[in-house]
């Protein structure tokens, strides 16, 4: 059987082929649910079909998985690190193939799809480095001949879950963290990009089968909500991470918080960037435009809403729609390209519900709000004059829509920043050393990521990803964001004959 496209050739180079089993359970690939197919939305012509997971083939792999669990998390901790390198080099040579693959089935333009796969070997460098540097503290004890130490140790397995925007980059910046520290990891990928799951699997398989590692360490399911709604039950999985919509997010939580898991949520994005009046127009103009239409607008951290001080607004207005008129759309494969298709038809009809919700609340159209007229999922990228009371601004509409509104006081930009629901990125565009100080501090920006002079995207992977309220509380990646993928333990040792109680207590 050979691929229905002479294009799509390339991806037997990384393992996929025209019709693929979607689990790797204990080290071998197979499946028994139903037969889906993965789809270009430059064209929605079929790439190739997968099987994707049954509750029956859920339930052999988490069992393979929790023995797993026993040989990988005695494994030194630097062992564990040498295997992540491994993957790393792993992905390394594949980049561009894996990019591409990225690009077609997502539909995000190749130089995003291989910098997505860049952030994953990224991702394994520092974890790595990591591996040796995971430890505790001495804490001083009051009483004598004692001594009180933290120690970190791994839970045992990890859940990931994830979403299309970022089919393999959220599982690199969760994985690579999770098996350093000692954890086997379960990956339900997104249903809609089941190639990217299979061939990222299949490089991380070929590492541990080289290292005679059991597979089970790292178990992936290609399947919809019911293996998601598996694994948030699952009492054996103590960590699940999450990335999607707020409303799927809650559910996540509610269902693992009821068996006393812990989560880490990556939900929905508002984000807003802020001009102020002595900004560097062009600096910002540059920035808005990579924020706003990146993507087409489907990253979790793309610039929705654009906070323009008055007496710029409509300098800043102009040269904005001025490079939107300039921006190419098209097949995201090809050179130049710098807005691909949304990522399904369901996403395209999404956007035009949105644009009629937006002209409804009084929303004027400066240039874009139609879909375009192709096989595919194009839709215009548009900018929208509305007022920030409006409740369709609170909203995430996930494709290139920025809603653009002047303020007039500092205070009142924050003020417009901190008012949706959600809480992911911010930026602000100064020169002002007391502007930047208030903005970062305590009464400005409540996100999770609060930018100066650059966009509300492209995260670096060395610090802390993740937002809060309705975004979910997460952090991911760099920083300290290791230490939710272990088990803390404060440990107290006598070494002593006596017993001293703490507080002075004389017990008897």
């Amino acid at each position: 059987m050979s691929f229905e496209r002479k294009e799509y050739q390339f991806l037997a180079e990384i393992g996929v082929g025209p019709a693929n089993p979607g689990c790797y359970i204990n080290g071998e690939w197979k499946a028994r649910g139903p037969l889906v197919s993965s789809v270009n939305p430059s064209n929605n012509q079929r790439i190739a079909v997968v099987t994707e997971a049954s509750i029956e083939d859920y339930e052999e792999g988490l069992m393979a998985c929790s023995e797993a669990a026993k040989t990988w998390m005695k494994i030194p901790a630097p062992k564990r690190g040498e295997i992540v390198r491994q993957i790393g080099e792993a992905l390394r040579a594949k980049l561009g193939s894996l990019g591409r693959l990225v690009s077609l089935e997502m539909g995000k333009i190749l130089a995003e799809g291989i910098g997505e796969v860049q952030e994953i070997v990224d991702m394994c460098d520092y974890a790595v480095g990591l591996s040796r540097q995971i430890n505790g503290s001495i804490i001083p004890s009051e009483r004598p001949d004692h001594m009180m130490c933290e120690v970190w140790n791994p839970m045992g397995i990890v859940g990931v879950i994830t979403a299309f925007n970022f089919p393999c980059a959220v599982l690199g910046w969760n994985a690579c963290l999770a098996l350093v520290c000692g954890n086997c990891v379960v990956w339900k990928g997104a249903p809609t990009t089941p190639l990217v799951t299979i061939a990222v699997t299949k490089l991380v398989a070929e590492v541990l089968e080289k290292n005679n590692l059991p597979g089970a360490i790292f178990t992936s399911f290609c399947g919809g909500a019911e293996i998601g709604e598996a694994i948030s039950k699952d009492a054996r999985i103590p960590l699940v991470s999450f990335t999607g919509s707020s409303k799927v997010g809650l559910m996540v939580q509610q269902a693992v918080n009821q068996r006393f898991g812990k989560c880490l949520l990556e939900l929905s994005g508002n984000n807003a960037i802020i001009i102020m009046e002595d900004a560097d127009i062009g600096l910002a103009v540059r920035s808005v435009l990579f924020a706003a239409v990146g993507t087409a607008g489907q990253r979790c951290t793309t610039c929705r809403r654009l906070l323009v001080h008055e007496s710029i607004y409509e300098t800043v207005l102009n040269q904005l729609i001025d490079v939107y008129k300039q921006v190419k759309m098209g097949d995201p494969l090809e050179k130049g390209t710098l807005v691909g298709p949304l990522h399904t038809r369901a996403s395209k009809e999404n956007f035009e519900k949105g644009i009629e919700i937006i002209k409804f609340q009084g929303g004027n159209i400066l240039i874009g709000g139609s879909t375009v007229e192709s096989e595919g999922n194009f839709v215009q990228p548009t900018i929208v004059e509305i007022s920030p009371n409006a409740s369709v601004v609170k909203e995430e509409l996930f494709g290139p829509v920025l809603y653009v509104m002047k303020f007039q006081t500092f205070e009142e930009a924050v003020e417009m920043n901190n008012s949706v629901p959600q809480g992911l990125s911010s930026s602000i565009f100064t020169r002002k050393p007391e502007v930047i100080f208030k903005w970062i501090g305590p009464h400005g920006s409540d996100c999770g990521i609060v930018n100066v002079n650059i966009p509300t995207n492209g995260a670096e992977i060395g610090g802390a990803f993740g937002g809060e309220k309705a975004t979910g509380g997460g952090r991911e990646a760099g920083s300290d964001s290791w230490k939710q993928y272990m088990r803390r333990s404060t440990c107290t040792i006598n070494y002593g004959n006596e017993l001293p109680l703490a507080q002075g207590i004389n017990f008897g």
